[in-house]
């Protein structure tokens, strides 16, 4: 059995770890991978600056280092903020993925230009940042936000009618106006959303939680594993750090 896991890089209860579970249907998953969400013991909320993007680097890696000593295969940080990927590739020897990373080297396999459609402008401004990190911003034809506070524990429920309008407008924007030849959804919160714009909108539509899912699970089928050149070990671990902070949900 393959075992995988996604780490969320916000403190989540069940409830919501149920919701980000049911974006990978039956039809992604197959036999012999297990694939567990979970949430951090603390940190993050609501990732829209700076201070809560390093909280969550800071306890995605607490997460995933407990998720190799819990025997996983490899682990995804399943949020387009690619929460403590750095870190992680550093210290695990199994492999790591990204949600944003993985999303975007998808988009530009199928097309030439990408745009980001997400919720708000504290998540646009991290979208330019995670695209520069990358090297793709000349692949990066525009990001534009819809002005509305995302909900990490309901994510779209309750409000899809008005929001996927305006996802819908804001992506058509970036195809007409941009020169977008694909749209890369800018949240894994924003999985409900992914139908009804790869239905109505003339271009493929990425939701960056399958991507993810995919990736890591490519990289396992041919063993592949991040470069120890590229991310190095540390010579002294300090894992031990993280045992004083409670958890908090």
């Amino acid at each position: 059995m393959t075992r995988i896991k996604m780490i969320l890089p916000v403190p989540l209860p069940a409830a919501a770890l149920a919701h980000f579970a049911a974006q990978i249907p039956q039809g992604l998953r197959r036999p012999g991978v297990q694939i567990d969400f979970a949430g951090c013991r603390a940190g993050a909320s609501l990732l829209d600056s700076p201070y809560e993007w390093t909280l969550a680097d800071a306890f995605v890696l607490d997460a995933g280092i407990a998720a190799q000593a819990e025997g996983y295969d490899g682990v995804c940080s399943f949020s387009m903020s690619d929460s403590g990927v750095p870190a992680l590739r550093s210290r695990l020897t199994i492999p790591v993925m990204g949600a944003a990373q993985a999303a975007f080297a998808q988009a530009c396999l199928i097309g030439k230009r990408f745009s980001i459609v997400t919720m708000w402008e504290p998540w646009r401004a991290h979208m330019l940042e995670m695209a520069a990190r990358y090297g793709m911003r000349d692949r990066l034809a525009s990001v534009r936000h819809i002005g509305v506070r995302p909900d990490t524990s309901e994510l779209l429920s309750g409000k899809e009618e008005f929001v996927f309008a305006r996802l819908e407008a804001a992506a058509r924007r970036c195809i007409d106006e941009d020169g977008a030849d694909t749209i890369v959804l800018g949240s894994t919160t924003m999985y409900q959303a992914h139908a009804h714009l790869a239905s109505t909108l003339p271009c493929p539509v990425l939701n960056p939680g399958w991507c993810a899912f995919k990736a890591l699970e490519n990289w396992l089928d041919m063993g592949l594993v991040q470069s120890a050149l590229a991310y190095a070990r540390p010579e002294r671990g300090n894992d031990a750090v993280f045992e004083g902070v409670r958890a908090v949900y």
